[in-house]
């Protein structure tokens, strides 16, 4: 809970001195799976409201689907661009809600493919 309000009050705190663009680099990477998605729905709800740009670096694929508008993928180092997805579903609504959505797995069976992860 003292993560959540943490992370919550950095957030505000950012949004108080009215930046044009936010970087979100790893923001819900420290919290426990719940938490992540009510924070990551918060989080997506003010950034709309507030009508900001925002660059959101994750390495969770899932939490990157619900949430963008694109996704940029990149190479390993040196970094270029391998693809960019502009993330489109029906009935777009909150992180949580997108998950649900047809075109979740999607998106995220194209994305897995471009990360060439071998496990």
């Amino acid at each position: 809970m003292c993560l959540l309000l943490y992370q919550t009050v950095a957030l505000i705190r950012t949004l108080a001195i009215k930046p044009d663009i936010l970087l979100l680099d790893e923001a819900l990477s420290a919290l426990d799976y719940q938490t992540r998605l009510a924070l990551s729905d918060d989080l997506y709800s003010i950034i709309k409201q507030e009508g900001k740009t925002a660059i959101m670096i994750t390495h969770d694929l899932s939490e990157a689907i619900s949430m963008a508008d694109r996704i940029i993928v990149l190479t390993k180092r040196p970094s270029t661009i391998k693809n960019i997805y502009k993330v489109e579903m029906t009935n777009k609504s909150t992180p949580i809600h997108n998950r649900k959505c047809k075109e979740f797995s999607n998106y995220y069976e194209k994305i897995w493919r471009d990360l060439d992860v071998h496990l």
